[in-house]
């Protein structure tokens, strides 16, 4: 897991040197979403590293995503990697994007980390552990300052919904809708990347919704992030969590919720 995290954190930092230059190197995918140098560098900097560790477990990337279902499914154990999450707002100079690095078991994120190198916060999840919140990690001392998530307590009567900056959707709108009849008042927040999951994890939202198209490894890490908090992510509609290594790697839309 420590690989992981180094892993996390080195990509933070090759991912700032391209923000803070605005050599971007922008194309754009089959899907119109957009791919910078940062991304590809973040990518080959992971891998490297996670290859470097003792149990050599596969590694599934946003960037070398066309591995055949026929050699995942085989996979019981393997990294799923979100090189850099929230290009968008990488492009807007925001400082809402993340790395996100993940380990998938038997279907299931059982680890998670979330590294949002522009405001050099660091979410980590282990199961059985449970859920971490650490600041400023850039500093020699960022290992003491970690904080149990969720951090917050519940709001009351108080609905707080985290939303994506650059996906709301119609049936996003109705959830809204749908919450304002039931709580006294309904609180909404935007952002961008993984970092909705995390403001879920950390009690600064209840909800977030996301009914509108995601890929697992868009997911995965902000899925243990939560579920590790003592939350869930669940299909929308349905009883079942969001699980990983499909042959369709996309997902379903899910909610997300504290508790």
């Amino acid at each position: 897991m420590e690989q992981a995290i180094a892993a996390a954190l080195k990509a933070g930092q090759e991912i700032m040197k391209i923000y803070e230059s605005e050599d971007f190197d922008v194309e754009t995918k089959e899907d119109d979403s957009p791919l910078t140098r940062a991304d590809r560098a973040a990518h080959d900097i992971i891998v490297k590293k996670l290859e470097e560790g003792e149990d050599s477990l596969p590694i599934l990337s946003e960037e070398g995503s066309s591995i055949s279902y026929e050699e995942r499914k085989e996979w019981g154990e393997f990294w799923l990697v979100d090189p850099l999450d929230g290009t968008k707002e990488f492009l807007k100079k925001n400082g809402e994007f993340t790395v996100n690095i993940a380990r998938i078991r038997d279907g299931k994120p059982v680890f998670g980390v979330v590294y949002a190198p522009a405001l050099e916060d660091l979410y980590v999840a282990v199961e059985g552990k449970g859920s971490f919140k650490l600041t400023s990690v850039l500093r020699p001392e960022w290992g003491k300052k970690a904080t149990v998530l969720p951090a917050l307590p519940a709001a009351g009567d108080t609905a707080r919904i985290v939303a994506s900056r650059s996906h709301m959707s119609e049936d996003t709108k109705e959830f809204i809708g749908d919450l304002e009849m039931t709580y006294d008042s309904v609180e909404t927040v935007s952002a961008g990347s993984s970092l909705k999951f995390c403001l879920v994890a950390e009690g600064v939202a209840d909800y977030y919704p996301r009914y509108a198209p995601t890929m697992e490894w868009d997911t995965a890490a902000g899925q243990a992030i939560v579920e590790l908090a003592g939350g869930s992510v669940g299909v929308a509609n349905s009883i079942h969590s969001l699980t990983y290594n499909k042959e369709d790697l996309h997902n379903p839309w899910f909610l997300a919720t504290r508790g």
